[in-house]
């Protein structure tokens, strides 16, 4: 386990290999009415092939805004993003995005919406058809294909966002608290469902969450967040390889990492609550 400070510079990736995604120094800063509040300040991350990164930090920290602004959903107040090499600006296919809310067309039955996506680039039936087949596999909904959204439960109509997400070939997924509205066991479910998604079609993922045992379950990587304004505080190394069993979460290594991380996450909440209590005494 490697735990270092990022004083404003980009988490180290595998020297090995070439990055996919490059976050040079991104901030954001939202306008009001009498003055310019801070969300992101001068953020960046280095992220390699096949690597699956966690974001975890303090509600209000500006994870979320940070995969946005990667999906090209939110314009950064400065700072670049580049995927492949390539300037970001605005959303496109190389960016496969799942939510918390499922954003399934419920008009459409699950193939239709894994389908969506591949009809928009001009794919062909036949290829669609195919791709489908495939992704739909891939996240056991063979046998669900013909059924809409609403005749689903939550867990499997995350599974059809994902399977969705994929349909496109992204470069990278990036999944904004996937699984947060799900109950305890669907979600362990489906992170071992992602694990092996990701084994199988050597997926790089970008991952937002506020579960810190989700985070250590699921990453190579934890990123922690200070509070608003949100920066990168802490980059840890999590050493557990690919192929991960439910009996990890009960492993001495396993908790060594979560009270890490859970340390690091008190500290910036304990900070919060000592300048807020701060600022009530001044006024």
């Amino acid at each position: 386990m490697t735990t270092s400070t990022l004083p404003g510079s980009s988490p180290s990736g595998m020297a090995q290999n070439e990055p996919i995604l490059r976050v040079e120094r991104v901030s954001k800063d939202y306008k009001t009415s009498q003055n310019s509040i801070t969300v992101l300040d001068h953020s960046s991350l280095t992220m390699t092939p096949s690597e699956l990164v966690s974001i975890v930090g303090p509600s209000g920290c500006g994870k979320s805004t940070f995969l946005h602004i990667v999906g090209g959903l939110v314009t950064p107040t400065t700072g670049r993003v580049f995927l492949d090499g390539t300037e970001v600006f605005e959303p496109g296919p190389d960016r496969g995005m799942v939510f918390q809310a499922y954003t399934l067309f419920p008009w459409l039955t699950v193939r239709k919406n894994v389908q969506f996506g591949p009809r928009m680039r001009g794919i062909k039936k036949v290829e669609r058809e195919r791709i489908a087949e495939h992704f739909l596999d891939a996240v056991g909904l063979h046998g669900f294909k013909d059924h809409f959204p609403k005749q689903l439960s939550g867990g499997m109509r995350q599974r059809v966002a994902i399977a969705r997400a994929l349909a496109n070939s992204p470069r990278i997924l990036l999944m904004d608290e996937p699984f947060g509205a799900l109950d305890a066991q669907t979600r362990q479910v489906m992170q071992e469902l992602l694990l092996d998604i990701r084994a199988k079609e050597d997926t790089t993922i970008l991952f937002i969450t506020h579960d810190i045992d989700e985070a250590v379950f699921l990453s190579d990587r934890i990123i922690v967040m200070t509070a608003r304004p949100g920066r990168f505080k802490a980059e840890i190394t999590v050493p557990f390889g690919r192929t991960r069993s439910d009996e990890l979460r009960n492993s001495l290594e396993f908790l060594k990492i979560r009270t890490e991380v859970y340390n690091l996450l008190h500290a910036e909440g304990k900070a919060v609550v000592e300048a807020e209590i701060a600022k009530g005494s001044a006024e």
